[in-house]
Parts: C-alpha cells; structure tokens; sequence
C-alpha cells in the first residue's frame, strides 16, 4: 500500500502537462493546453490539461483525472505501476508498506534495472542500424511484404552472424548485465575452466518487444533459412517476463481505441504484417500461453477482445488455455471473442487472399465466450445419455466457477441446463457457485441518500476545489454542517478529514486521487470542477466563510422556533433562547465587516 503522503507529494512535484505532452500534441490555448482527445475519435480539440488544477478533462467523452489516472487510462497501466512510473521521472523512490529491502540494496537494484534498459536499448538501436546494409534480411521483409515504414515503426533490426557482433557496441563485452539482460551467453566446459560468450542472437530478424512505457525489454529473433528454433525469445530477465508481456501493445493502443476493440494472434508476424494491410490493433502472445495478467492488460486497453488462431488442434489447445484465463474477467460489460481462420491460413495469408473487407468479416463473426466454452464441454460426449450429460456439467464446472457472479455467467448456466436437461438453480446449488444469479431474490432497498444540494452542495464543491480550506473550517461548523445534512454526513466528513490530513499544500489533482481511489462518489462533482475555470482561493475562502455562517445560521434558528414552540416554561429555556439570539447577530456583524472590507 502507497502512503497517500507519497502520492501527494508526487503530485506536487508532476508536471501533467510534461505527462500528457508525451503522448498527446497539445497546443496553449488561455490558461490550459488542447488537444485531440486520445479516448474517442474526435476532430475539434475538446481536450484541455490545466497546468493550475494539474487535470486533464475532455468535453466530449467527459474523461478526467489527474497525472496519474491519465497514465492509467492511456497506458494500460496499473495503479501502482503508473506511480513507479511518475516516481522514476522525478527521482523519488516508491515506499511500499512490505518492502523490506533496506535503502542502500534499492537503490542498487534499481541502478541494475537501468543499466538492463539501457543495455536493451542500446542493442535495439544496433541491430536496427544493421538491418540498413543487410540486404537479404530486407530482401526476407520485402517478401513478406512489409514497407520500410512499418519497420521503423516496430523498430525491427538484424543481428549479424558473428558470434560476438555485440562487441562492436559494447565495448565492456564482459559485462554482467549483457548475461542478466539475456543478450549474450555465457558457457564453461565441464571442468568449468574456460568460459565462452557469445552473443545470443546471431543472423536473426529482430523483433524488439516493448513494456507499456515503449522501453524495450526483450527480443525476438526470427531465423532467415531453415534451423531451429524458428523463433528464439530473449530469457526470463528482471526486465521481460514473457507470461506478462505482449508484443505489439505499446505501438498498437491508440489502434485499439480507434477500432473498439483488440485482435490477439501468435506470432511477432502477424502483428506487423496485420498492421502493414490495414489492422494496426492487433497484439501477439510471445511464444506461450495466454495468461490472466494477458487478459487483465488487454481488458484495461478495451472493453472487446477478440483471440484469433488457427483452426488445427493446437490452435483449439491455445484457444481453451485462452478460455480459461479470460473467465476471471468475462462481466457483462466485457465482449470476449474467439476466432478461427482455416487450417490453411494465418491472419496474414487470410487477409491477402480476401481483403480487408473478408477479414473484417471474420473479426465481426467470430465466436463469443460463452458459445465456445458451451461447445468445448459439449465436446464429443453424448448428450443422449445421463452419464455424457454429467460428463458435461463435470467438465464445465471448474470453468463456471472460475467466473464472476453476473449476467452472463447466468446465460451460461441456462445454456448449460438446456444442453443437459437439467435447470440453472440446480447446476448453480450444484456447482456451488458464489452469489449464485439464478434464484429470485427480493431486490436490494433503494438508496435513502439524497445528493447534496444548496449549501451542502456549494461547500462540498469549494472544499473539492480547495482542499486545503479544509484547515480553516472549524468544529463547530462541522458540527453545524453536518447535524443540517444528516444524508450526505459521510461525504462532507471526508473531505474535511482528507483536506486537513494533506495540509496546507493541499490541492485539488491530490484529493482527487485521493478520492478516486477511496471509491466515494465525487466523480460527477470532480468532472464538473474540472471543466469550470480556476477558481480563485481568497474568493473561494470567502464563499465557505459566508456558506457556513447560513449553515449555523439555520441551525441557532432551528433551535429557537423549537424552544418557541415548547413554550419556554422554564428560565434556563428563555436564557438559551436569548443566547441563540445573540449568536446570530454576531453572525450578521461578522457578514457585514466582510462586505466592508470587500
């Protein structure tokens, strides 16, 4: 857990305009930058980043957030990868609460991560300059009918045939981190006396894999002639975890969000040759399985995901490995498809042969989750029998289980009591499902909470403008704010406890994802703020001083009309009514010096 102290102290020191400028052209316009949204297709900028607010907020789609979620919503990344993100850009170190290494080891594993980047890097640029005079490397692209424009796009290069050609580059050839990034090997004879190293890619294409920072964190290398391994990929390293990365994301993201959706295939060719004819949203698994963190990147990019394979038995093999890592992430508001071309076609040759129109068609037609995972348990069991049904309900138990409790788990389960003669309460109790869907159920009370209006509403946005007025509201006025709008309580206590917990340097991009993260509902309040101009905080000090001298206002009075109707019998009754008396006129003195010294 990141102490929100870190994340507001990051936020300071961030820059988003630095942040957005990296991946969106933007242009100053009065007091913010605008640009082309990079979350919907749009053709007039309505995308602005305040350098004040330290927000970015679209007009059109309605997106928002601050420096951090923007990384989030454009990277892919996750919560805590996005703030090592920004951390590393400013020189901090992220404090993480089960981290036992102690300073002096972090600070040399970090140094290690960037010399393997480096390292990669630097490597990366080489082979590219060696693709520039190997001309049956080109001449092997050219047939496969790739431009030199895609190839720079994707940063393919050549490793020459040499043993040791990364010498040339390297000038400290013996150094460990060319073993620890996985470009060369190091190999001793059996007495273990005399080491050799060489270079691991030798006269191989050169497909550099990137993270979702664009840093190159990997190769893979394609044989020119006939030998094996066709494909060779760079080794597990402190940088490349091949069960957690996919070729081709960095460069195809915004293609993702452009077309709706992401086409997964199987090999590094596929993705460039793809994006050569037309369909620069496609990514590849690289040369394994794919995995749930595959399917948890893939479904933070889009909300459509479509698996693509060959029909032959291997293909089905990936595709039901691809099944049963999606499950965990197949809810109602996710489209997972799965493709099969013929047996005798790759993405690739399909598309030569029939166009982009044939492919599109395929794409559009392609088999949703739930028909294939009712098709691959229906298998070859015969449903005529009461054992080839139990077979089925045996074999799609472990899959159904594996699913979150939804709607579309429940369209399964009638798919599946239909297929078996059996009905959705039954397979549920069954199957034990968690939160089973299928039984009827009273539905929940509706909410009793009122959203904050009036008053509330303008205090409650005054503090989300300016946390750090929070400091200045005093108990007693909680107090009175709080016993006046009993419904929206909790969320005004928030926030004054978050504004006075962050201090004086306060700010309106650190409550926010503060407050995005705390899972309370100020998003409509947020995005409303964001789109307004900068409010100014002596105006904004002077406004809560004002809303709250009405709250309390309401209160005293609240509290006379009820001892007046009680009949004030008793003498400490009338004492307190003229004391209630006396604190609203120096309410109104208070509010009458202010407008003097406007």
């Amino acid at each position: 857990m990141i102490p929100q102290s870190f994340i507001q102290d990051l936020l300071n020191r961030v820059d988003i305009v630095d942040v957005v400028g990296r991946y969106v052209p933007m242009k100053k316009g009065g007091a913010n930058f605008m640009g082309l949204c990079p979350f919907h297709n749009e053709k007039s900028p309505s995308f602005t980043v305040s350098p004040t607010k330290q927000f970015y907020h679209c007009f059109g789609c309605g997106a928002h957030g601050t420096a951090i979620g923007f990384l989030i919503e454009y990277s892919g990344l996750g919560f805590v990868e996005a703030v090592k993100d920004l951390a590393q850009g400013v020189g901090m170190v992220v404090p993480e609460s089960d981290d036992k290494m102690p300073p002096a080891q972090r600070a040399e594993h970090q140094a290690k991560s960037l010399a393997l980047t480096e390292a990669m890097t630097r490597a990366c640029d080489y082979y590219r300059l060696e693709l520039r005079t190997a001309e049956r490397a080109k001449n092997y692209l050219i047939g496969r009918g790739l431009t030199g424009e895609i190839a720079a796009r994707f940063g393919i290069g050549y490793s020459p045939d040499g043993w040791d050609s990364l010498r040339t580059v390297f000038p400290d050839y013996d150094a460990s981190a060319l073993v620890e990034a996985g470009l060369v090997i190091d190999r001793t004879d059996e007495e273990g006396s005399n080491r050799k190293r060489y270079d691991r890619f030798r006269d191989r294409i050169m497909f550099p894999i990137r993270n979702t920072k664009g840093q190159v964190i990997g190769f893979g290398g394609r044989i020119l002639d006939n030998g094996e391994p066709k494909y060779l990929n760079s080794p597990e390293t402190p940088l490349f975890q091949k069960g957690n990365e996919l070729y081709g994301l960095f460069e195809a993201r915004q293609a993702i969000r452009d077309a709706g959706y992401v086409l997964v295939t199987e090999g590094y060719m596929d993705v460039v040759a793809l994006a050569q004819l037309g369909f620069p949203q496609v990514v590849a698994t690289l040369g394994t399985a794919c995995t749930a963190t595959h399917v948890q990147k893939l479904s933070r990019q889009t909300d459509h995901v479509i698996f693509s394979f060959d029909g032959d038995r291997a293909g089905r093999k990936a595709a039901r490995r691809a099944l049963e890592a999606s499950l965990p992430y197949a809810a109602d508001n996710k489209t997972i498809k799965f493709l099969f071309l013929p047996s005798e076609h790759d993405p690739d040759s399909y598309v030569r042969e029939h166009g982009t129109a044939g492919f599109e068609q395929q794409v559009q037609d392609a088999m949703p989750l739930s028909q294939f995972l009712l098709k691959e348990v229906a298998g070859d069991n015969d449903l005529s029998t009461s054992e080839g049904r139990a077979k089925v309900q045996f074999d799609a138990k472990p899959l159904l289980q594996a699913m979150p409790a939804s709607s579309l788990r429940l369209q399964i389960v009638r798919g599946l009591a239909q297929l078996t003669q059996g009905t959705p309460t039954e397979i549920e109790s069954l199957f034990e499902l968690s939160n089973p869907v299928g039984r009827s159920r009273a539905a929940p009370p509706r909410s009793k909470r009122t959203p904050p209006v009036g008053l509330e509403l303008q205090v409650m946005r005054l503090l989300v403008a300016h946390p750090a007025l929070a400091m200045e509201l005093d108990d007693d006025a909680l107090k009175a704010m709080v016993h006046f709008v009993p419904d929206n309580a909790a969320m005004l206590t928030q926030l004054v406890s978050a504004g006075r917990q962050m201090g004086e340097h306060a700010s309106f991009a650190t409550l926010s994802e503060h407050l995005r993260a705390s899972g309370q509902d100020f998003d409509s309040m947020i995005a409303e703020i964001a789109a307004e101009p900068e409010s100014d905080r002596d105006t904004a000090r002077l406004e809560l001083a004002g809303a709250v001298r009405q709250t309390k206002m309401k209160v005293l009075k609240a509290e006379q009309e009820r001892l007046a109707a009680g009949g004030m019998k008793q003498p400490e009754e009338l004492m307190r009514y003229r004391e209630l008396s006396l604190k609203q006129e120096q309410l109104r003195r208070e509010a009458e010096d202010e407008i003097a010294r406007r």
